[in-house]
């Protein structure tokens, strides 16, 4: 949505990037790895060009928050760390649902990519390590948000930025 009304603002997707990668699916770590190297070149591009970037991201571990906020500090760029999160039980279900659902192959191949990694378990996990993470990282903005309220939480996005 941000991308939408902010011209030129550049919506970098890692998973989208990633997807580009041949055999990233046998190779899943490495060409996560990979694809965020291949995010920061590009939103060192954009950025040095004077636009916005946006990184639609469930980022559970901290080194690649750490190298966009290091990337926008040495380019003289606001950095903005912004989670958008529901309850543990909603979201986990949420997840399900659209990578059950979703017309998109990004979400399910999220879907098919936690079944490889251990399934609910693994989503449990990835709350719980986000959680922490944000726990741990005092600028951090929370948006909390809520099932089918999407314009809320846009609104509520762009509260934080101001």
């Amino acid at each position: 949505m941000f991308v939408a009304t902010h011209p030129l603002a550049l919506n970098m997707d890692i998973d989208r990037i990633r997807d580009l990668i041949g055999g990233w699916r046998e190779h899943i770590e490495t060409a996560g790895l990979l694809a965020r190297s291949v995010a920061l070149a590009g939103a060192r591009v954009h950025l040095g060009a004077g636009h916005d970037v946006v990184v639609p991201q469930l980022l559970a571990r901290p080194t690649f928050i750490e190298q966009a906020a290091a990337l926008a500090d040495e380019l003289g760029s606001a950095f903005h760390e912004v989670v958008l999160i529901d309850s543990k039980r909603n979201a986990i279900q949420r997840f399900v649902d659209r990578s059950r659902s979703s017309t998109e192959p990004g979400h399910r191949d999220a879907g098919e990519m936690l079944e490889r990694q251990g399934g609910l378990a693994e989503l449990e996990a990835v709350y719980d390590r986000l959680t922490a993470l944000v726990a741990t990282r005092p600028a951090t903005k929370v948006v909390r948000t809520r099932a089918g309220e999407i314009e809320q939480a846009y609104r509520d996005f762009l509260d934080v930025l101001a």
